[in-house]
């Protein structure tokens, strides 16, 4: 039986303020789980990805450089990126850098009640249709299968490209969401690669979204950024009230 790769998308490291994961971690759980190729998409954020590059190809596993960057109207992903994109612009003025890069333009959870704040428009997402690459229709953090139904519409309703993101923020979430293809994704196949894709996925693990509040603490700790700390403490206690 002739051998299917497998490549995850949308994995958050420990360059991201929610996340812990580091390179050891990562390359750990990636040996076990047979990954072969790793889309690290931290938040605003690609020193991770970069650093990461050649230490992952000695050991045959390929990175993809992205960044999961905030626009005033949610989240948009931009693959094979080279120059950190700043966040906050608009959809449109995002999209546009990306492009600076020869980048892919990819659209993580379009539909999430729980995360609603990250969620790009449908608005947005119809004004930009024709830049977009890709976009989730599962994603491993979406805690209700509804939600799958939901952006499976949306990719129809706009024929987009449709893919699965893992949204790994910890180690038991990695190897669970992942695509298989008959030849090795890299940075310059992914496009010429997405023929015959199988998606596999796995429901949520809703512990994870505990554990990224844990790991934002640990991070700002770390930091010694106990002024954010008690900012976020002090803002959960004012909605308990």
């Amino acid at each position: 039986m002739k051998k299917k790769y497998k490549t995850e998308f949308h994995v958050h490291s420990r360059y991201s303020k929610d996340s812990i994961l580091s390179f050891w971690i990562i390359l750990a759980m990636a040996k076990i789980k047979k990954i072969d190729t790793i889309v690290i998409t931290d938040h605003n954020e690609i020193n991770g990805a970069v650093k990461y590059k050649d230490k992952f190809r000695k050991h045959n596993i390929e990175i993809m450089v992205g960044e999961e960057i905030f626009t005033n109207s949610g989240e948009i992903i931009g693959l094979n990126l080279k120059k950190r994109i700043e966040p906050n612009m608009t959809p449109e003025e995002t999209i546009k850098e990306i492009r600076k890069q020869n980048g892919l333009v990819y659209i993580p959870h379009p539909y999430d009640e729980k995360r609603y704040k990250t969620v790009l428009t449908e608005t947005e997402i119809e004004k930009n249709k024709d830049q977009i690459d890709f976009i989730e229709v599962h994603n491993g953090r979406n805690i209700s299968e509804n939600f799958d139904i939901i952006q499976n519409k949306i990719a129809e309703k706009y024929d987009l490209c449709k893919i699965i993101g893992s949204d790994a923020h910890t180690f038991f979430e990695l190897g669970r969401n992942y695509i298989l293809t008959e030849n090795k994704i890299t940075s310059n196949n992914i496009l010429d690669n997405y023929n015959n894709v199988q998606f596999v996925s796995k429901k949520c693990i809703k512990f994870a979204h505990r554990w990224t509040r844990v790991a934002r603490i640990l991070t700002m700790l770390g930091k010694g950024d106990i002024h954010e700390l008690f900012r976020i403490i002090n803002r959960k206690c004012k909605r308990k009230k």
